[in-house]
């Protein structure tokens, strides 16, 4: 509605994640070369983490948009999938037919498929988004999967994108064989507030806008201060603010005008939480609630996730402990029955010589 009011030629603030209105931060300028590098490589793993609509499907698709030809890029999004759910869903993107095969028939066909991907001169790159919602059992399989090479190079490479919960996942235990094949790894943070100015500036510039004055200068913190800074958050906001000005048919937007947008907003769609301290975020909150300062000054409100991770973890560990317990009396046990044995054994052969010599008589 409000496009041709402000001369624009299409929506600058879209929910839909398009590489055309891709804006390089810090942190997306570090995503998109982590990126590069990976392809550069081509072996390992790039894990790419942020928070909800920080903008890493956005690094997805830029990335695509600007792929060579030699490289057949298939991508996923994973609800939670299980090993041999995976295994499927990744030889469907391939063109592996699964219908009536067995996971290993899947398997030994979605090798001859990428080698033959390769001996034409094309490789392999599977981007999973969303892996934050895969069990590690199946994270694990990605890894299996890189296990597939010609010559001693893989035939598939892997990305990972996925929310703040896919880091613990990969620091588990058992997960170091993956972080071993990790080539690089980055964290999407929020945008600053100088980078949410040019951010507004950048997306409005590219749907056509020639204006200049449209937002008076003091009207970025607010818009900070609200979205904190995440490009979705910005691009919800920003949308309302466009039509809102439209409809009152303003040219400039002053602070009392975010302000009000702010105020609908709140009521309608979101309300973000506020920075604070751990003093004030454990007020009036639950046990299970209180928020934790980590060492480096990052505040986690949502504790009970990580407090259930952590008991499955403990669980885990205490199951392998006993294991590795169970195992060492058993050898011990075999190891005391061996020593026995040896000790008649050394024994026996001693008294042999002697029962042979002949007695004096």
């Amino acid at each position: 509605m409000y496009e041709s009011y402000y001369g624009l030629n299409t929506k600058p603030f879209q929910l839909t994640p398009d590489p055309a209105f891709f804006f390089a931060s810090k942190w997306h300028k570090r995503a998109i070369s982590y990126l590069q590098y990976g392809l550069s490589q081509a072996e390992g793993f790039i894990v790419i983490t942020g928070g909800i609509g920080t903008g890493k499907t956005t690094v997805a698709n830029s990335l695509f948009a600007d792929i060579e030809d030699d490289i057949f890029a298939a991508q996923i999004v994973t609800p939670k999938l299980s090993p041999d759910e995976l295994v499927k869903m990744v030889a469907a993107k391939f063109g592996v037919s699964t219908e009536g095969r067995s996971k290993a028939d899947i398997l030994k066909a979605l090798e001859q498929s990428l080698l033959s991907l390769s001996r034409s001169g094309r490789r392999a790159l599977l981007l999973v988004d969303e892996a934050q919602n895969l069990p590690l059992e199946s994270i694990e399989e990605l890894r299996m999967l890189s296990n597939f090479q010609l010559n001693g190079k893989p035939l598939i490479q892997s990305f990972l994108l996925g929310q703040e919960e896919l880091q613990p996942i990969l620091k588990a235990p058992n997960m170091e064989q993956f972080r071993q094949r990790i080539v690089a790894s980055c964290h999407l943070a929020p945008l600053t507030l100088e980078e949410c100015k040019e951010y507004i500036g950048y997306r409005l510039t590219h749907a056509g806008y020639t204006g200049s004055g449209l937002f008076e200068d003091d009207v970025y913190e607010p818009i900070h201060a609200f979205t904190r800074g995440i490009p979705r958050k910005i691009n919800t906001l920003m949308d309302r603010v466009m039509l809102y000005g439209f409809l009152e048919e303003l040219s400039t937007f002053s602070v009392a005008h975010i302000k009000d947008v702010i105020e609908e907003v709140k009521g309608e769609m979101f309300e973000p939480d506020v920075e604070v301290d751990t003093a004030s975020a454990n007020e009036g909150q639950t046990e299970n609630s209180i928020a934790i300062m980590t060492p480096k000054g990052n505040v986690i409100r949502d504790t009970q996730y990580y407090l259930g991770m952590l008991s499955d973890l403990i669980d885990a560990l205490d199951d392998a402990i006993s294991h590795k317990v169970k195992m060492t009396q058993y050898v011990d046990k075999l190891m005391k029955k061996k020593f026995k044995t040896y000790v008649r054994l050394k024994s026996d052969e001693q008294k042999k010589p002697d029962e042979e010599t002949p007695s004096n008589e």
